[in-house]
């Protein structure tokens, strides 16, 4: 794969930083799918992909593996062709698997550089966060996108600063009792506030920053 332009940004020795890193996507949904592009597009080359889900004709505005082609296809198989497509030699493992709390021991198989948590659980989420605190792995979890219009509200924080994400909300009321630890935990969140609609709408575009945001953090934390 060819990386020179990235190679002329941060060199050689962070090249191979990346291609070394080894990452796991829980949720391959709007915002875990464009993890893995970027990721995969930034010379990471250790990728394991998480999501026992099929993917459905509504998915198709925001994710970007959807096509009119591959509709009740599993997502991590998609995944692992596309990314095969675009670096052959980026080793892809696949865990076919609905993430719960009984299961979640799956997750820690290999030791990973960095979790992505893009699913939409909150116990599993909540559980996630207490598990990587206790092994010691870098964990980066997306709070809410749906109903939000306006991917400049955006940022990059941490759990106990987030306010106005719903889903946040609730990972805090589990978390209550635990503050430090709240403190700790990395995560992309909305400033927006949700907007009044029964369903949870979504754009094209605030998974996929969200997505994106993600990626910007381990790249830039991994070259310092």
């Amino acid at each position: 794969m060819n990386l020179s332009r990235l190679e002329s940004l941060i060199g050689i020795e962070n090249i191979n930083k990346l291609k070394a890193t080894k990452v796991l996507v829980l949720g391959l949904g709007g915002v875990g799918g464009y993890v893995v592009e970027s990721l995969v597009r930034s010379g990471v080359e250790n990728i394991t992909l998480v999501d026992g889900d099929t993917i459905k004709p509504s998915n198709i505005n925001r994710q970007i593996i959807v096509t009119s082609r591959n509709i009740n296809n599993y997502k991590t198989k998609e995944w692992k062709k596309r990314i095969k497509l675009i670096n052959r030699d980026c080793k892809v493992n696949i865990i076919n698997t609905m993430i719960n709390e009984d299961n979640m021991e799956v997750l820690f198989s290999d030791n990973y550089n960095y979790i992505i948590d893009a699913c939409d659980t909150t116990k599993v989420k909540t559980k996630l966060i207490r598990e990587c605190h206790n092994r010691g792995i870098k964990l980066i979890s997306s709070m809410g996108t749906a109903k939000k219009m306006d991917a400049t509200k955006l940022i990059i924080t941490t759990l106990d600063k987030t306010n106005t994400d719903p889903l946040a909300k609730k990972i805090r009321s589990e978390l209550k009792n635990e503050k430090d630890l709240m403190k700790e935990v990395t995560v992309v969140t909305s400033t927006e506030k949700a907007t009044d609609t029964i369903e949870l709408g979504s754009t094209a575009y605030v998974p996929a920053v969200a997505g994106l945001y993600i990626t910007n953090y381990i790249v830039n934390d991994i070259v310092k």
